[in-house]
């Protein structure tokens, strides 16, 4: 059913002067006017079309009306006061919804989430893996790793690294009845397509990386196209082909060894890796931890 409730300003205003039996102690407490406090009574008393106090010379009185409602009313602000008390909690001290690609969750953020527990041991990181645009006044979401040009009108974004890609595959692919030695070699091996980043020229694909390497005889378009961008890398790791791999996403298995680069030639990629988060976020403590943590492990990440 449908609530027909006062203004609420006017309920507190009430409250407190019936509290204080003073308009003047309830305009301390509520930080205006003992006139505005008075005007707001007015009002309530015109919502019910009813007087709720008496008013003597130098005291106040209530009303039969007025102590009808004044333990109904004190009780409903306190009910309203502990469940924002429960919602900052909530935001302080609850999960840590972290959102982010597929790719880069899987191979960057992942990998190295561990150390942020060691060091924030108390709060709960819950990630979710998406290509979905963040709507922050609506998703359940505290901060979220984005590939971009790192405007986000609205929103505060730390650059976290740039980007370049360079073919990666399987060491196996180095050896064999069509070893990979020189680009021209690429021609006897599937090329492995990363189709969720269809950005133009702003990505650079297959076609772009053999035309700065020089080569006319390998087809860019033959192979296979994957989506996410995680599966490019688990065909490549198989030796299903050969992947252009992004740094970010390789590097770990670049230096287990999983991943090797047949050729030094890379391209780099006009977007960076952001972490985007609403301009207030750093005040709740565990954004603003799991925001330096991130921030120092990229700087390392960039370093190695």
């Amino acid at each position: 059913m449908a609530r027909t409730l006062p203004p609420l300003n006017a309920v507190r205003a009430f409250e407190a002067a019936a509290r204080h039996m003073s308009f003047t102690k309830a305009a301390d407490e509520l930080f205006v006017t003992p006139a505005a406090i008075s005007q707001q009574v007015k009002l309530l008393e015109g919502h019910l079309g009813q007087p709720l106090f008496r008013r003597l010379n130098r005291a106040l009185m209530l009303t039969d009306a007025g102590r009808l409602l004044l333990p109904g009313f004190g009780e409903g602000l306190d009910r309203i006061a502990a469940a924002l008390r429960g919602l900052k909690q909530q935001q302080e001290l609850g999960p840590l919804d972290v959102n982010s690609s597929p790719a880069f969750a899987s191979k960057w953020l992942i990998p190295r989430l561990d150390q942020f527990q060691h060091q924030a041991p108390e709060v709960e990181v819950r990630i979710t893996a998406s290509m979905e645009l963040v709507d922050f006044d609506r998703d359940e979401v505290d901060v979220a790793v984005r590939f971009g040009a790192g405007k986000y009108p609205g929103l505060s974004a730390d650059w976290l690294m740039g980007e370049e890609v360079f073919p990666v595959c399987a060491p196996e692919l180095l050896q064999g009845e069509h070893p990979l030695k020189t680009p021209e070699d690429l021609a006897h091996h599937p090329l492995l397509h990363d189709g969720t980043l269809q950005l133009g020229d702003l990505t650079p694909d297959w076609r772009m990386w053999l035309q700065a390497a020089g080569v006319e005889d390998v087809n860019p378009n033959y192979g296979m196209t994957l989506r996410p961008g995680s599966m490019v890398i688990e065909a490549a790791l198989e030796g299903q082909g050969v992947a252009l791999g992004r740094r970010s996403l390789v590097a770990g298995d670049l230096a287990s060894g999983r991943l090797v680069r047949p050729f030094a030639l890379s391209l780099p990629i006009t977007f960076s890796h952001w972490l985007v988060y609403k301009p207030d976020a750093l005040k709740r403590r565990k954004v603003k931890a799991f925001r330096d943590w991130i921030m120092a492990e990229a700087e390392a990440s960039r370093a190695r």
